[in-house]
């Protein structure tokens, strides 16, 4: 292979490879930088820091007493260097920035012209907007693309992008081949040094680093879809970079900018090769571009590099390969493994279905294995070396970019639809389309078209039509996977995950007996299936790499949106500039960026290191940029051009408080309906005994006549603080309470958790929120401050007829709606009126269908009024899930 423009080399045509003469030193290395007499600096004002947590203002130490104690591997700093912030200061055009801070712009108005121009229009565009009357008049003072592109050039900024292309001798491609490419440890520097994840940032100690060293684990995503259209031909699929150091609940978040795009891969056609090796050399291609973009971060895996953090520490780093984020196919190129293989473990497509975990597929045993084909085979003799590696379950690769990545093991960093064909496409639509509509839940009007949100409800949807013990398969593989994507976990945690992956295999043969697995070609009767296999190594991936849910790809596929397709639609999109094009485009990008919050930062006479903020304060704001800047200049409406999540409203700050402020309550100031009777609201909500109810704490007996007069409202806001993460301020739900409408004509209400206190004991019931109302009090009267302080609710009651060891294979409460006879004997829901802050939770609760057809005249906007009994559905959400753990009654 012929790498041109770069610095770096190799030889794929040799069948040994150097990977064990640097793997067999790894001790050595680290004894001789532990020796006194070593390669350690010689830095006398060496020290450990504070940690971020003790970091407390006088005031709040003397609140409580803060104690710890330093892990024995904790990380050294030794001394300052600037941040990338304070490193923009040493410009070649700082001086003139004193004065002109928006230099070369003449103003901050210009420089938000001229980004939003390089941002959303082609050069063309961009000149004929230029040439516009209106803009001659405004006379700003750069007056073509190519001045504006070269002012835009000037600024500050951080890792370079660049090209180099590649060549494969002998084997010609009809496009040239050609890597665009950020050196990987330069992009891992600058997110470390970034000042906006200060109070995002964690440094764990490691024992197998020398003395006083920080680790900064490389977190790699790719995903193979391609982001280059409509280009020649060209086509390439982006690799993204991230450090585990930064917080996972912000990594996760694409609009957070924790992740770079540090490489966009070339997907080559080769000219007259058979298919059968186009996929190998495409791999092969695919690991050499790995090996020249994180070249550098390999190396100093290996020895260690002295890097700033954000606050300006300095540390000595080491940077192994931690996690790759990718889908199977990928992790079986990642791994060099053959399609019928596992990428993590010595199984194959015969035992796939195995209910116990096999050996893992180690580095040391695929070099192994292909070092011992090498040292007879010539990987060159293409077919001769592919069909030996097949042999062996490997795909044909000889080099993998991880052979002599320090610490890097494939098996550590590598974190189906029956029920539709057993329950029926049509019956199960129905089903799902009768559900009740809840504010910021996904409800499937048209029936079943995707199934990404599919889990929250399908056990409940498929009770009653599916043999039970299908049902419980079902329900055991979706409490398998909401515990694996539990942020936080324990010992006993992840036993309760393998024991519910071990009951799924238990009862997995009743979806195979109902013929409810099948493929294009009709029924399978096995399961054999790749991706059932990894989850046996769940476990133990989460013990050694963390929570799970921080390593899902859905994160890869928001970042090709948020990283990558936009900069291509800014090409001329002629295959000859392509790639200069997209380089200037992607380098212009990331300086604007950076410049406009040190821009920001210089026009509030900020420091540019990032404060702390202490752990006790609410975190509303999981975008660490904006969060910095809401903190520095809370008022300020240049906050605008900074764009991403709106933050979470905080209710606990200005809204109704429980008695034990746990549950935050909003409600508008103006409601729905001013003025009404109490006559005119039993009518409007058709709720005959609305206003009667024998509960004497709370009477209204004062507005229990035709002149008293009520307001009331359509729906109140409930918000909650994380289960995971206490300091976590959840995002309010909507808990509706509206009347019989033309779209409802039963009326809209939600279902909820209330706390009811009888004899010093508290219980928790469920209950369905009717309706929302505040007495007024009569001229010159006033009402009691339990009236007052804030709105009741009219809930009607369930009793629970069910609980989940009743009916193992939904495992879920099954609640009745609750009747007493009223003053004339009849047959009435119980109602009660209680205080709004009574509720606790926001639920959902699935209609228990019986068997057979479900009624079809029954949908959304009914199906609460008319079904009698309901599943408690504890998959709603993942909070919902690891809260349902009290008894109800």
């Amino acid at each position: 292979m012929e790498v041109n423009n770069s610095t770096i080399s190799s030889n794929l045509q040799g069948g040994q490879s150097g990977q064990f003469i640097l793997d067999n030193n790894f001790e050595a290395i680290v004894e001789h930088l532990q020796q006194g007499d070593g390669c350690w600096p010689q830095i006398k004002n060496c020290r450990i820091p504070v940690p971020p947590a003790f970091l407390r203002s006088a005031l709040e130490a003397g609140k409580d007493h803060v104690s710890g104690q330093y892990h024995p591997s904790s990380s050294y700093i030794f001394g300052k260097a600037p941040n990338i912030l304070e490193a923009m200061e040493s410009d070649q055009f700082a001086y003139r920035r004193v004065n002109t801070p928006f230099y070369p712009f003449q103003d901050q108005a210009e420089f938000e012209l001229g980004k939003f121009l390089c941002e959303r229009l082609t050069q063309s565009d961009v000149d004929r907007f230029l040439k516009l009357e209106w803009v001659r008049r405004a006379k700003p003072l750069f007056s073509s693309k190519d001045q504006l592109l070269a002012w835009m050039g000037s600024l500050p900024t951080g890792p370079k992008w660049r090209s180099t292309t590649l060549e494969i001798t002998g084997y010609p491609t009809v496009q040239p081949v050609q890597l665009i490419w950020h050196d990987g440890l330069e992009v891992v520097e600058d997110l470390f040094a970034n000042p906006i994840f200060a109070n995002h940032m964690t440094y764990d100690p490691h024992d197998q680093l020398p003395k006083g060293a920080t680790i900064v684990p490389i977190v790699v995503a790719s995903d193979k879809t391609p982001v280059t259209r409509h280009t020649g031909g060209l086509e390439m699929h982006p690799i993204f970079v991230s450090i585990a150091n930064i917080q996972s609940d912000v990594r996760m978040r694409a609009t957070s900018h924790a992740w770079r795009c540090v490489g966009f891969m070339p997907i080559p056609k080769f000219v007259d090769v058979h298919s059968d090796y186009q996929t190998i050399l495409s791999q092969w291609l695919f690991h050499k571009c790995m090996d020249i973009i994180f070249a550098n971060a390999k190396v100093t895996a290996m020895t260690g590099k002295f890097m700033p953090d954000p606050s300006g520490h300095v540390r000595h780093c080491f940077t192994p390969l931690a996690a790759y984020t990718a889908d199977l196919p990928e992790q079986q190129a990642i791994t060099c493994v053959s399609k019928v293989a596992s990428p993590i473990m010595l199984a194959t497509s015969q035992s796939f279905g195995d209910n116990y975990r096999h050996a893992p597929c180690t580095k040391e045993h695929t070099l192994s294995v292909i070092y011992d084909i090498c040292q007879h085979i010539d990987p060159w003799r293409l077919r001769e070396f592919q069909e030996e590696a097949k042999a062996h379950s490997l795909s044909g690769v000889h080099q993998p970019f991880w052979r002599n990545w320090r610490l890097a093991d494939p098996s550590h960093f590598l974190a189906g639809e029956w029920c539709k064909e057993l329950v029926g496409k049509d019956e199960l639509d129905a089903r799902f389309k009768s559900h009740h509509k809840r504010v910021g839940t996904r409800h499937f009007s048209s029936g079943v078209r995707e199934h990404w949100d599919l889990q929250c409800t399908l056990v409940p949807s498929i009770a009653g039509v599916a043999p039970p013990q299908f049902v419980h398969a079902i329900c055991t593989l979706i409490d398998f996977v909401y515990k694996a994507q539990s942020p936080v976990y324990t010992d006993t945690s992840i036993d309760s995950m393998v024991a519910s992956l071990k009951e799924f295999h238990d009862h997995k043969q009743a979806i195979l007996d109902a013929g409810a697995r099948r493929g294009m070609k009709g029924t399978i009767d096995h399961f054999l299936i790749p991706k059932l296999e990894l989850l046996q190594s769940f476990a133990t991936f989460t013990k050694d790499i963390g929570a799970l849910i921080q390593w899902t790809a859905d994160v890869t596929e928001r970042l090709l949106i948020t990283h990558c397709k936009l900069p291509f639609d800014r090409t001329s999109r002629q295959s000859r500039t392509f790639t200069e094009q997209i380089v200037d485009i992607l380098n212009r990008e990331e300086s604007m960026r950076q410049f406009q919050l040190y821009l920001f930062l210089q026009m509030h006479n900020t420091p540019l290191t990032n404060a702390i903020v202490t752990e006790e304060q609410e975190i509303t704001e999981t975008n660490p940029a904006l969060a910095w800047i809401a903190r520095i200049a809370p008022g300020d409406p240049n906050q605008h051009c900074f764009i991403g999540p709106r933050p979470v409203r905080n209710h606990f700050l200005k809204g109704i408080l429980s008695s034990t402020a746990t549950t935050a309550f909003h409600i508008t100031v103006t409601p729905d309906r001013a003025k009404m009777s109490i006559n005119e609201d039993q009518q409007l909500y058709t709720l005959p005994d609305f206003g009667y109810q024998d509960r004497p704490k709370h009477s209204f007996d004062d507005c229990n006549s035709d002149r008293g007069r009520v307001k009331t409202w359509n729906k109140f806001r409930l918000q909650l603080r994380s289960v995971f993460r206490s300091r976590l301020i959840m995002p309010s739900q909507v808990i509706q309470a509206s009347p019989p409408s033309q779209i409802f004509p039963l009326g809209n209400c939600d279902a909820v958790i209330v706390q009811s206190s009888h004899a010093d004991q508290t219980v928790n019931l469920i209950a369905q929120v009717r309706a929302i109302f505040q007495p007024i009090p009569p001229r010159h009267a006033t009402l009691p401050h339990y009236l007052a302080d804030q709105p009741l609710i009219y809930v009607q009651y369930y009793e629970v007829v069910g609980h989940p060891h009743d009916q193992p294979a939904v495992s879920m409460y099954m609640v009745a709606r609750k009747y007493h006879d009223g003053s004339g004997g009849q047959r009435m829901r119980l109602g009660v009126v209680i205080p709004l802050t009574d509720v606790t939770h926001a639920v959902e609760l699935i209609p228990v269908y019986r068997e057979g057809t479900t009624n079809r005249r029954v949908g959304a906007g009914t199906s609460m009024e008319v079904y009698e009994r309901f599943y408690l559905n504890n998959f709603s959400d993942k909070e919902v899930y690891h809260t349902l753990h009290s008894d109800l009654h």
